[in-house]
């Protein structure tokens, strides 16, 4: 009997050990992530070399993703739409395809409580543009 409770506490240690290490990984890989949108850089796309289409593009750095289509005519920006952004806190984010839409432009400020989801957003609209040529 004792031996079953030793092998019990044995193996709810390893749980919880492993759990513990999994945490810690995932946090350090999020915060990594999060450094990273700090520098991230978001290039403006010369409209003149994109042909009329609906272009989707996308970005990740966990924990925070955007997906989007982006309706291009005339060599502007006629919509983006936002499919999907998984954002924690930053939803404020989600006017950043309106703004870019009116602006014709990338290269707009990103919102204050929500820098990291304005980026993702932003990077994920290049990402639709660059891949016009292709």
């Amino acid at each position: 009997m004792k031996r079953k409770l030793t092998i019990i506490i044995a193996i709810v240690l390893s749980v919880i050990a492993g759990i513990a290490i999994t945490a810690k990984v995932v946090i350090g890989n999020m915060e990594a992530n999060l450094e990273e949108l700090k520098n991230i850089s978001i290039q403006n796309v010369d409209l003149t070399d994109v042909a009329d289409g609906i272009y989707f593009g996308e970005y990740t750095a966990l924990p925070v993703s955007a997906k989007v289509n982006v309706t291009v005519e005339g060599h502007r920006i006629k919509d983006v739409e936002l499919i999907e952004h998984m954002n924690g806190q930053g939803s404020g984010a989600e006017v950043i395809p309106a703004t870019v839409v009116g602006k014709q432009t990338l290269q707009i400020d990103t919102i204050s409580g929500a820098t990291y989801s304005s980026k993702v957003i932003l990077k994920a609209i290049e990402n639709a543009l660059n891949s016009a040529g292709k």
